[in-house]
């Protein structure tokens, strides 16, 4: 089934998150929005993970940010204002970052 982004080329971005410093996280993800709003980032939810129900998956928390595009996804990414959080993801969490066309 397709969705109406599709077309619209749109891209999201998925973290799976395991907190390891709540303090740095919470530092982070305060200044993470000022990153994203220029490349016309939306925070689409954040979660702790209730049940996994089929297969296995060991991180507990997730993100989704969608963008109007994949160029929009990678220069957030490849920003220096982004560039410049990731010492501080480094000591808050362990994580995998997958883009998406959605």
């Amino acid at each position: 089934m397709e969705n109406d982004n599709t077309a619209a080329g749109a891209a999201c971005l998925v973290g799976h998150v395991t907190v390891k410093n709540p303090a740095k996280w919470a530092d982070y993800c305060a200044k993470v929005p000022a990153t994203i709003a220029p490349w016309g980032g939306q925070l689409l939810f954040r979660g702790k993970r209730n049940t996994v129900l089929s297969g296995t998956h060991t991180h507990t928390d997730v993100v989704a940010i969608r963008f109007p595009d994949a160029a929009s996804l990678r220069g957030w990414h490849d920003s220096p204002a982004y560039q410049a959080l990731i010492p501080i993801r480094e000591q808050a969490v362990d994580l995998v970052l997958v883009s998406y066309d959605c």
